[in-house]
């Protein structure tokens, strides 16, 4: 591999390639605990759950609560962006990686169990919505370090087959926690206080659950996985000093190690679109195909397990061709299992004189979608893995954070664009489906920006300059 050198920088070498030559799998299975128990606040508190709740009528009215919803959360976005490097960056330096990991975890727990706390009423929304906010910037920060932590327990030859674990591990904790939920909680099998409905008892004991969930199974990595060496000759810096040394790194990157730029670049673009699989396919299932909320609910729990499948398969894969190919074909395969279910929609079909419902279409070609996003996700966190510095992970996962949040909008903004203009030109009720077709165009730029972009084995590690 090429690397350059340039003075007061620190060694030309990846984070990945200076560490383990062995892996431990007490480690990783310990390191792959927290995604599983990550998944309680992805998918209870601020997918299915308990935004749902707080978006309801109780909070005085679905319109209004959502826009203070989204208002906050668009907050939480602007502080990620903005303080997401510098948090990486500073555990780097001072060897503090684990230490944040834990103390950004027990934030979110504590955050998620305060929940508790925010009764069915609109004086209440508030509170719900700023903790849900706070929330979900200190579980991205928790985030950076945890993705950092994958150089430290994975070699060059099994860093993809970790990574999909781990991603596969969240996907399955997402299953099991939000059955789990459903069945003590939101439609309870027996009788039981926490069955309440009476102040939503029950909805707000999701929360506690979902805290004790999280930090129950964010222990182990805690315990298994060893504290990053404190950089040499490390200065303590002040906030200004640290954005600073962002932008020279930045600067460093970019002249030493250009195609680890294009590729965060890139990777911001169709992550959003991989993003927005999950974020519209309920959307879709329900407005377009006509699923019922239990279906559409069995549609997520199918989904899910695919997606976990597809994740620990593609880190197979990624080992061994490289995760430049397994992402490409994800983003091919989601390319063609969109454009089937775009073009076929909710029409009844004949093939081979065998009938074939537009119900039978999303489930194939959606669980499809599903298939190849697991890989696109796990073989991006690889890739950039094994460009980074050494003791750079951090800082590096936060700019992988800041890049995916500054292009966030445009698959939102495009599938609302695709429906605004197919609306006048389609039947009613069929312009839906063509909010696909917003999503594609993301992926598509996404898959088109990345292609120039060099494998890691071809591209240098970055020089930066020392704090």
């Amino acid at each position: 591999m090429n690397s350059a050198s340039a003075p007061g920088a620190t060694q030309p070498s990846s984070e990945l390639e200076s560490g383990n030559q062995r892996t431990s799998t007490g480690r990783i299975l310990a390191w792959a605990s927290w995604d599983w128990g990550s998944a309680a606040f992805n998918a209870v508190m601020t997918t299915f759950v308990f935004t749902v709740y707080l978006t309801s009528n109780a909070f005085g009215g679905e319109d209004q609560a959502s826009a203070v919803l989204g208002g906050a959360l668009a907050v939480a976005g602007l502080a990620i962006a903005l303080l997401a490097p510098v948090t990486g960056q500073r555990s780097d330096a001072g060897g503090r990686r684990k230490l944040w990991l834990g103390v950004n975890t027990a934030a979110v727990a504590i955050l998620t169990a305060l929940c508790f706390f925010v009764f069915p009423r609109p004086e209440f929304l508030l509170l719900g919505v700023s903790l849900i906010a706070l929330g979900n910037v200190f579980f991205e920060f928790a985030g950076v370090n945890y993705n950092a932590m994958l150089a430290q327990i994975s070699t060059p030859r099994n860093i993809g087959k970790v990574s999909g674990f781990g991603w596969g591990a969240g996907y399955l904790g997402g299953i099991v926690a939000l059955l789990i939920v459903l069945q003590l909680f939101v439609q309870p099998s027996f009788d039981w206080f926490g069955a309440s409905t009476e102040d939503s008892l029950n909805i707000r004991l999701v929360a506690v659950f979902s805290a004790l969930w999280f930090f129950v199974f964010a222990l182990p990595v805690l315990f298994a996985v060893p504290e990053l060496p404190r950089a040499a000759q490390a200065k303590r810096l002040g906030l200004p000093a640290s954005y600073g040394l962002l932008f020279r790194r930045i600067k460093a990157i970019y002249a030493t190690s250009p195609h680890t730029i294009y590729f965060l670049l890139a990777s911001a673009v169709f992550r959003d679109g991989l993003a927005a699989v999950f974020t519209f396919g309920g959307i879709i299932a329900a407005g377009t195909f006509g699923f019922e909320l239990s279906e559409v609910i069995f549609f997520a729990i199918f989904g899910n397990v695919v997606a976990a499948v597809g994740a620990v398969l593609g880190g197979l894969l990624d080992d061994r061709i490289g995760p430049k190919r397994v992402i490409i074909g994800s983003l091919v395969g989601l390319l063609v299992a969109g454009s089937v279910i775009l073009v076929l929609g909710n029409g009844d079909y004949t093939f081979l004189g065998m009938a074939w419902a537009g119900s039978t279409t999303f489930w194939v070609f959606g669980l499809f979608l599903c298939l190849f996003v697991g890989p696109a996700q796990a073989s991006s966190r690889a890739y950039l893995a094994r460009l980074a510095p050494h003791g750079e992970s951090g800082e590096l996962f936060g700019l992988y954070a800041t890049t995916g949040r500054a292009v966030s909008f445009l698959a939102p903004a495009l599938f609302s664009l695709s429906i605004t203009l197919a609306a006048p030109l389609v039947a009613p009720g069929e312009a839906q489906r063509w909010g696909i077709l917003g999503i594609m165009v993301v992926l598509l730029a996404g898959l088109l920006v990345l292609l120039p972009v060099k494998s890691p084995d071809q591209a240098p590690i970055a020089v930066v300059p020392a704090a």
